[in-house]
């Protein structure tokens, strides 16, 4: 963690789903899902390896056909022979109870279930198509988040308070009531689960929308209500800027309010778009908090008048890009090498101050300046590069820095710049 002194965690228990615990004083953890279709063993495999190795830390499948089912041991099977240990989560709905009972090697190759009490059985049938579940879940000590969700909730629970509501001498808007009826849905179904043995710690509740402010006020509420460690996120946070943005300004909040423990930001895709985005603005939400660390972040002027080349820009990138694919090398061999910070600077404005203030920073020439770029090392001048291979200099700086650093005795041959 790279700290946040405004910072308060909620106390919670914690909830232990493979190596990864939920909650209490741990880190918050960041969790995807795939979009393949689970049935398709290779593909979903190699989506399942592309999140973990960006960073997200549990993975979520959709559990909802038989061929699914069957699908899920055969993946983690192929997932463990490539070393890729993240914990799989099953997403279940209508016909999970079905599916966890029928097929054994599914229900034991997941580490947590997500089940939906807004669709797991209707009229009669659902009280004992959710204990189905529940049972199967405390039988195989598998934890579960009770997951409810705007657009999924329980039409007879609605129906029920909505009539009540209107009763009142002074009735709540439909929004109030309904934000009412999800907490009331998610905990509600969280003491059933535990009538039915599952324990206290082998729960995770959220209570998922779409609206960044009525996702502020519904977990507020929550939070104040109960113990259950929490997952967070919009249910449709949307595409591109509008889905971080979205998610940032609503996460934000409730996390720096210690809300939180676990965390998606679920955003839709641009056609043929990587599925790994939605993890990296993950890490970067709690890393820009100060809530963890997990990547060397590059600091860069958004560029003006003085900055009409692109080089500076293009180096940014390039060395952000250079960092990710780095870590996986980097974790291993570096401890505590995601929390070191780096520069890239386009003028004599602001740069020599913001690359001193860096662990390593380079300040380019601005339009018009000598075509020269200093390098500053923990705040003091090291060097000046020159020339069309500025780029490759500066990875070299920073890989000659991570083995002094960070323990190990060089750069493996893995790390050269490329």
């Amino acid at each position: 963690m790279i700290g946040n002194p405004n910072y308060r965690r909620r106390a919670c228990v914690g909830v232990k789903v493979g190596p990864i615990t939920i909650g209490g004083d741990h880190p918050i953890v960041v969790q995807s899902m795939t979009n393949t279709d689970t049935a398709d063993v290779t593909s979903t495999v190699k989506q399942v390896q592309q999140l973990a190795a960006a960073g997200s830390e549990l993975v979520r499948l959709t559990v909802n056909t038989e061929e699914a089912a069957q699908a899920v041991p055969r993946i983690r099977e192929r997932l463990d022979a490539l070393g890729c240990r993240v914990p799989l989560i099953g997403d279940f709905h209508y016909n999970g109870h079905l599916l966890l009972s029928k097929y054994e090697a599914c229900a034991e190759a997941l580490a947590k279930y997500r089940i939906n009490p807004g669709n797991v059985g209707f009229g009669r049938k659902k009280d004992a198509q959710f204990a189905t579940m529940i049972e199967v879940a405390a039988r195989r000590d598998k934890p579960v988040r009770i997951g409810v969700n705007w657009g999924s909730l329980d039409p007879a629970l609605v129906v029920e308070m909505m009539d009540a509501n209107a009763k009142l001498a002074e009735p709540k808007d439909v929004n109030a009531v309904t934000r009412e009826a999800l907490i009331r849905s998610a905990l509600v179904s969280a003491a059933k689960a535990e009538e039915l043995g599952l324990a206290r710690d082998r729960i995770v509740l959220s209570c998922k929308v779409s609206g960044v402010q009525d996702l502020i006020t519904v977990y507020a509420d929550l939070a104040g209500r109960c113990d259950y460690a929490l997952h967070l996120g919009l249910t449709e946070a949307g595409m591109g800027s509008k889905g971080i943005v979205a998610s940032a300004a609503g996460m934000g909040y409730l996390l720096q309010h210690g809300i939180g423990d676990t965390i998606r930001v679920s955003l839709t895709p641009e056609p043929g778009g990587d599925r790994t985005r939605e993890v990296v603005v993950a890490q970067e939400l709690l890393q820009t908090m100060g809530l963890r660390s997990f990547t060397p972040l590059v600091t860069a002027c958004p560029g003006c008048g003085r900055t009409t080349s692109t080089v500076f820009q293009e180096l940014a990138e390039n060395i952000q890009a250079f960092v990710r694919s780095q870590m996986p090398i980097w974790r291993e061999h570096y401890p505590g090498v995601e929390d070191m910070t780096l520069a890239v600077m386009g003028c004599v404005v602001n740069g020599p101050g913001e690359s001193k203030h860096a662990n390593i920073g380079i300040s380019l020439p601005g339009t018009g300046e000598a075509p020269s770029a200093p390098v500053f090392i923990d705040g003091e001048k090291f060097t000046t590069l020159r020339g069309e291979k500025i780029a490759e200099e500066f990875k070299q700086i920073m890989l000659d820095y991570v083995a002094r650093h960070y323990g190990g005795q060089h750069a493996t041959a893995d790390a050269a710049p490329h």
